[in-house]
């Protein structure tokens, strides 16, 4: 083995590379771990082939990788010469970076749609909560309250942060239903537009008279 290369243990093929290229990975780390010896001549291709149960011409393209980079080299009609350990060593270091890489994107893919389902899932909760909270309003439990942005209201092109809903009304705001889509649970930087109706609830029997003097207030006020 080559000085100052640390032992290679052989890995399970990940599945992610062709065919060929596992089996040239196979034959580096054969050469690495001196199962096959530099200046050795290997019978053809058809040998190798059944080795692997593969055809010749996934074996042609396993090869030729390794020739790239002087592993091996094919001699027509003799056989395969083993060339070089550190021409291997360095063909399994390219692989296992392609492999980290290729790891690395699926991993990634992974999280997005993992990220993808939580938000799906928080919204079906969020309108499941505002349907109940809908249904409940008829029987005295939770009393969902709502109020439509109209023409000229100073809200108009502001988002719920600017003008500090909360803070002027006790009430919090669930949803929107802006020309059909209903926008569950909005944050602060949600702009209203003309005609959203606005879904809000509130603890103090009070706070309908408030929301609504306070979103009645024309924008030139």
């Amino acid at each position: 083995m080559a000085e100052n290369m640390e032992p290679i243990e052989v890995v399970e093929a990940s599945g992610r590379a062709a065919r060929y290229e596992r089996i040239a990975l196979d034959i580096a780390y054969s050469i690495v771990n001196e199962e096959w010896k530099v200046g050795e001549l290997i019978k053809g291709r058809s040998t190798l082939a059944g080795k692997y149960s593969v055809s010749p011409e996934t074996i042609r393209r396993a090869l030729k990788l390794l020739e790239e980079l002087s592993v091996v080299e094919v001699i027509e009609k003799r056989g395969i010469l083993i060339r070089s350990i550190s021409g291997a060593e360095s063909f399994i270091k390219e692989h296992h970076s392609k492999d980290r890489i290729l790891s690395l994107r699926e991993d990634i893919s992974k999280m997005i749609q993992e990220k993808r389902q939580i938000e799906d899932a928080v919204l079906e909760r969020m309108e499941t909560l505002i349907e109940q909270a809908l249904i409940m309003k008829h029987v005295g439990i939770i009393h969902p309250l709502e109020f439509k942005v109209i023409e000229g209201s100073h809200l108009v092109g502001k988002s719920i942060g600017e003008v500090k809903f909360w803070e002027h009304t006790g009430a919090t705001i669930i949803g929107i239903n802006r020309m059909g889509q209903l926008l569950l649970s909005p944050g602060p930087k949600l702009v209203f537009f003309t005609g959203d109706i606005v879904y809000y609830v509130g603890n103090a029997a009070e706070n309908s008279e408030r929301v609504g003097k306070y979103v009645e207030k024309r924008a030139e006020e």
